[in-house]
């Protein structure tokens, strides 16, 4: 059996949505960060500020963790990054760390403008440290505890902080002039755990429901008849993942096709699909596809 960690804050709604649809509910207990999960792979889950799972997972404290790869990076922690999973608070995508200044600097169009010993609020102190030396510009930086857009002009110069879209920074009057690096929730576990044969075994069955979920975001399940005189027509207007199933149907000259499409293709697809022959069109949603 293996302990698992996943992350507080931003991300812990979209991560207990994850494992519910990965069948894998994580219920909250009166002790709220000591929830329960019903699956006999799994002992123990915690729910910890997603700074911190990454080096726990390394030290063995927990075997499986959910974190940010801009938190491994920040704490230089030596784990196995077992898989991507492509979803952040919003939904899905990439986050970026960026650095930003006011709005109405005209001077700084890049990070290689910023005068040196100008101030920078962070949460990734040693990250941005790094950035800074590589540039050879010297600077001050203050650790964030959060609302670190809110600190410019009056406390610091310039900002380090993680953005999806942007628009917190905009909001607060700053402008991106850079990027320090792109993050994406990350499934990482520990060295040793992954060495010992159950329990990779565990956490490989863990991936595979997790990313069965992401991978089904987004996409829906199409049937449909046609006759075979629109056969062809219809199976090379379908965006399929691989070739669509195709079965006669019995004594008849129709035939059934199945297959997967985005969701967002869907409202110009049916119509379409109708006016080459298809019939009986039938749009289910998938909960999960495992390759």
């Amino acid at each position: 059996m293996i302990d698992i960690v996943i992350p507080k804050g931003s991300l812990e709604e979209q991560t207990l949505m994850l494992f519910k649809q990965a069948d894998l509910p994580i219920k909250k207990t009166d002790r709220e960060y000591n929830p329960k999960i019903n699956d006999p792979r799994i002992s123990r889950v915690k729910i910890l500020r997603p700074q911190e799972i990454a080096k726990y997972v390394e030290q063995g404290y927990f075997d499986l963790g959910i974190t940010g790869r801009d938190w491994i990076r920040e704490s230089d922690s030596d784990v196995v990054e077992v898989a991507d999973l492509p979803y952040s608070k919003q939904g899905a995508g990439n986050v970026k760390i960026v650095i930003a200044v006011p709005q109405q600097d005209d001077s700084i169009k890049s990070a290689s403008d910023i005068k040196p010993n100008s101030r920078v609020s962070t949460e990734y102190p040693n990250m941005t440290q790094a950035f800074f030396d590589k540039l050879g510009i010297p600077v001050e930086i203050f650790f964030s505890y959060g609302a670190t857009e809110a600190k410019v002009p009056e406390l610091v110069d310039v900002v380090v902080d993680l953005t999806e879209t942007g628009s917190t920074l905009r909001k607060n009057g700053l402008k991106i002039v850079d990027v320090i690096a792109e993050s994406s929730t990350k499934l990482v576990a520990n060295k040793r755990a992954w060495e010992d044969p159950k329990k990779r075994k565990a956490i490989e069955e863990i991936k595979t429901l997790l990313l069965a979920v992401i991978e089904a975001r987004g996409k829906v399940l199409i049937d449909l008849n046609v006759h075979g005189d629109n056969l062809d027509a219809v199976v090379e207007a379908l965006p399929s993942m691989k070739n669509p199933t195709v079965s006669k149907l019995y004594k008849s000259d129709f035939y059934a096709v199945e297959t997967v499409v985005d969701k967002s293709e869907i409202n110009i697809l049916i119509p379409k699909l109708k006016s080459l022959g298809a019939e009986d069109i039938l749009e289910m949603d998938i909960s999960k596809i495992v390759h």
